[in-house]
């Protein structure tokens, strides 16, 4: 087998051609025989591979979209298989006991899921030894109960998008259940089952350990490979939503920063504008003042200016008068007399 493909060879060599003994047998499955040796029942491989690649091709699918494919094999022939090629898949598995419920009433189910992890919890942080006797016996207990018959489906957080069965007869309740909500259904189906059971068919042998084990790697390899695409496209998804969110927050702190700019450019415009016109209406205040003085200047002067015309002219100041001839009589007495002839005379007694 290589890369999930199964050939006649690996086919035929596994034992998946044997069915059931010719007296057990149920004739729906007459399409999917080739022949009868030895009171058994021999399945045509042509029809098996074929079918095998269908159902293949619909696991892959739904692993690809992210979906969730159950495994399904509680007889001992099953058991170990369905465990080693679930676990590798990465898928859930039931591999013990088939709690009824477990699809149909699921939200039960997961309160039980949620009560295993606690005490897987409790066990790994020692919480139980502390516990009395008694109720450390039981909390074991009830711990391996629930790996045994949850372990498989513990991470199994919805119901699965897909189911793949070993042994029809044996998982009756199961297929029922996932019947009940139209859950796809593949199955390894041997000469004594109900082919209608099912939604994908795999006719072979479901009581040996060698055909199980090679049907459930051959569809297990698939979903694992399916799950690894799904897994890298998320994860390119998931980068590439981690890088446009980066783009889009350089994008946004980008705009940002230009609409910041742009703000304070325009508050700074507005500011120079604003000092501008202060300075242009300190600087008219300042015209209309020194106008108002100059005005002011204008209109003092041009009264007194007026006021001075309107007083009277002042009289010409007069020249000082000369002082008058005293009269003779006014003189005093002179002690010396004078002739007529303009001659001193003598001295009077």
């Amino acid at each position: 087998m290589t890369n999930g493909q199964v050939d006649l060879k690996d086919l035929l060599e596994n034992g998946v051609h044997f069915g059931h003994q010719t007296r057990r047998w149920n004739p729906k499955m007459r399409r999917f025989i080739h022949g009868e040796r030895a009171g058994i029942y021999i399945i045509d491989l042509l029809k098996t591979q074929e079918l095998l690649r269908e159902a293949q091709e619909f696991a892959e699918g739904v692993a690809r979209r992210g979906g969730t494919v159950l495994f399904v094999g509680t007889k001992k022939q099953a058991r170990d298989g369905i465990k080693e090629v679930a676990e590798a898949a990465g898928m859930p598995y039931v591999n013990h006991r088939w709690l009824g419920g477990l699809l149909t009433n699921f939200g039960t189910i997961t309160n039980r899921i949620r009560r295993l992890h606690d005490l897987e919890r409790y066990d790994r942080e020692g919480q139980l030894d502390l516990l009395p006797t008694r109720e450390r016996l039981a909390a074991r207990a009830d711990l391996e109960r629930l790996q045994a018959n949850l372990g498989g489906v513990k991470h199994m957080s919805r119901i699965p998008d897909a189911m793949f069965v070993v042994d029809l007869k044996t998982e009756a309740i199961a297929v029922r259940e996932a019947k009940r909500l139209r859950i796809p259904i593949i199955g390894l189906v041997d000469t004594n089952c109900d082919p209608d059971d099912v939604d994908y068919v795999i006719p072979g042998n479901d009581d040996a350990i060698k055909s199980c084990l090679v049907v459930t790697r051959a569809l297990g390899s698939v979903v694992g490979e399916g799950r690894s695409v799904f897994r890298a496209e998320e994860e390119k998804a998931r980068k590439e939503a981690e890088e446009k969110a980066r783009r889009d927050a350089e994008e946004r702190a980008k705009r940002e920063a230009e609409e910041k700019a742009k703000r304070e450019a325009e508050e700074a415009a507005k500011r120079e504008a604003e000092a501008a016109a202060k300075r242009e209406a300190e600087a008219a205040a300042a015209a209309q003042q020194a106008q108002a003085a100059q005005q002011a200047e204008a209109a003092a002067a041009q009264a007194a200016r007026e006021a001075q015309a309107a007083q009277p002219a002042a009289p010409a100041p007069e020249a000082p008068a000369a002082p008058a001839e005293t009269p003779a009589a006014d003189k005093p007495a002179d002690n010396r007399t004078t002739t007529d002839s303009g001659s001193e005379g003598e001295p009077t007694a």
